[in-house]
């Protein structure tokens, strides 16, 4: 099968197509005929060595995270779906013709596999962060880098659980954010005094998605370090912060966030497919940091 693979760290110029072999579900495990992958930061921070010390690769290494399509082959001990189910889920090297998944739920009916490809990374993620910072129904929570897959999930599963959101973006994608539940405001100089007049009785919890610098400002917003996190900027913890790398285990979050779609509550919009030929410049897009929803490949 064709897998995008990369022999050294470096620029998007490292990722290769190549034939590989067929791999084999392990228990607890699917196998999936990929039709279309999701791009994260976390690919592209892998492949240019900046993860190294926390997440080092053996080399040659794969790429992808998550993938929706068609399972082709059920590892032992899987019950509830069978060969020819529609998933989509987490998995290691899934930008591939056929992949493995550890986590999965089924894709519903109206969900594209393009937007179900972005899905599983972002959700995991905002379900974690949210449990993490601590914020509850009923209070505030900021997002600094609203507009980005994670964003755009932390939104739209906080007001499925009562919670509001402010959200940072630049002006262009503030109707974006007002379509997903949140209160939209530029980030830079005078956040504090923004959000004070969008949330007079202050915010609980903010969570920093984008690595902007803003950990310290955060921390005065919230009045304490500990219901700030960041899940890209290292320095947090330096500002008594909290950060958040290590998934967790997503299975109810994809099942709940897939009901939430079907109820119409949820969407991860798709900004640009590329083809598999095409890996190098999603991740070059990916890296510039101004992606509103997601970025997938298209594959099968």
């Amino acid at each position: 099968m064709k897998a995008v693979r990369f022999h050294s760290y470096g620029g998007p110029e490292v990722l290769k197509i190549e034939e590989v072999e067929m791999p084999e579900p392990g228990p607890g495990q699917v196998r999936i005929a990929v039709k279309a992958a999701g791009i994260n930061p976390i690919d592209w921070k892998l492949r240019a060595g900046y993860m190294h010390e926390m997440m080092p690769l053996a080399l040659p290494a794969g790429s992808g995270f998550d993938a929706s399509g068609v399972i082709d082959a059920i590892g032992e001990g899987v019950s509830g779906v069978s060969v020819g189910d529609a998933v989509f889920g987490k998995g290691h090297h899934t930008m591939a013709e056929y992949a493995i998944l550890q986590e999965w739920a089924a894709k519903p009916d109206g969900l594209s596999h393009e937007e179900a490809a972005g899905f599983a990374v972002a959700i995991e993620t905002a379900a974690r962060i949210i449990d993490q910072v601590g914020v509850k129904p009923g209070q505030a929570l900021l997002v600094s880098g609203a507009a980005g897959g994670v964003g755009s999930a932390v939104i739209q599963l906080a007001k499925a659980a009562g919670i509001r959101t402010i959200g940072t973006a630049s002006e262009p994608k503030h109707a974006y954010l007002r379509s997903l539940g949140a209160l939209p405001t530029t980030y830079g100089p005078g956040l504090s005094e923004r959000v004070a007049a969008l949330a007079p009785e202050g915010v609980h919890a903010a969570l920093d998605i984008a690595g902007s610098g803003v950990i310290p400002e955060l921390v005065a917003i919230t009045g304490d370090p500990s219901r700030v996190l960041s899940i890209a900027d290292l320095s947090a913890p330096q500002y008594g912060a909290k950060t958040s790398f290590e998934p967790t285990e997503s299975t109810k979050a994809l099942a709940d966030a897939a009901a939430l779609f079907t109820a119409g509550s949820f969407t991860l919009p798709v900004e640009k497919a590329f083809p598999l030929d095409r890996i190098a410049d999603a991740h070059e897009l990916s890296a510039q940091g101004r992606v509103t929803g997601r970025l997938i490949v298209t594959i099968g």
